[in-house]
């Protein structure tokens, strides 16, 4: 209990935090807003924004920013086109760059969907640049992210993030524009909510068009 967490800075370790950490997702409407989501901490501060379809006008690409008033784009995430070869793949692929101070892409997660999605207990993985781990994903999703219900756990089985809704707000809302996600210790808060743009644009929640 008492040791360090071991730090993981996937995008940046400005994001990887020593204790643990609750930070809460707002949908913004498509009508007023364009679409997408703001990541607040505890006190209400804007921690990220996404950027979605509605506001690029891109389909299949997604951009997480910093939620301070500059809003610098941290991570560009797009679903790679493969044509005939994903056609006949059981996977689409996602894919998440970070920019460099010259503006050039660098490759730091890739995320397999699969094709049937919509099937509740169909994990999806994820691997790093540099890998994380020595197998060839480094992370899995696991639950039903429409039910705000899932996690992404690290290949030795431990939660590093978790999606959920807090009791209170369930008893509130019938919509699923709040919700919360815990952060484990020494994770990369950037790259946790980077995968969770991407699973919002997959079950044509927010960031869809």
């Amino acid at each position: 209990m008492g040791t360090r967490a071991n730090t993981i800075p996937i995008i940046n370790k400005t994001y990887c935090s020593s204790s643990q950490v609750v930070l809460v997702v707002r949908r913004r409407p498509h009508v007023t807003s364009g679409g997408g989501f703001v990541v607040t901490d505890c006190n209400q501060k804007v921690i990220f924004r996404v950027d979605g379809c509605g506001i690029l006008g891109t389909k299949d690409e997604l951009i997480l920013r910093d939620g301070d008033g500059n809003g610098d784009a941290l991570l560009l995430i797009r679903r790679k086109k493969g044509g005939m070869v994903e056609a006949l793949s059981m996977y689409k692929k996602w894919k998440g760059y970070t920019f460099d101070y010259e503006g050039s892409q660098k490759l730091v997660f890739s995320l397999k969907e699969p094709n049937s999605c919509l099937v509740r207990n169909n994990a999806m993985k994820i691997s790093t640049e540099p890998r994380v781990s020595n197998k060839d994903w480094d992370f899995t999703i696991k639950g039903y992210f429409p039910d705000r219900d899932c996690s992404i756990i690290d290949t030795k089985g431990n939660i590093v993030a978790q999606v959920g809704v807090k009791k209170e707000v369930k008893e509130l809302m019938a919509s699923k524009d709040l919700y919360h996600v815990v952060v484990k210790p020494g994770i990369d808060q950037a790259f946790v909510f980077g995968i969770i743009a991407t699973l919002d644009y997959i079950y044509g929640e927010s960031t869809r068009c």
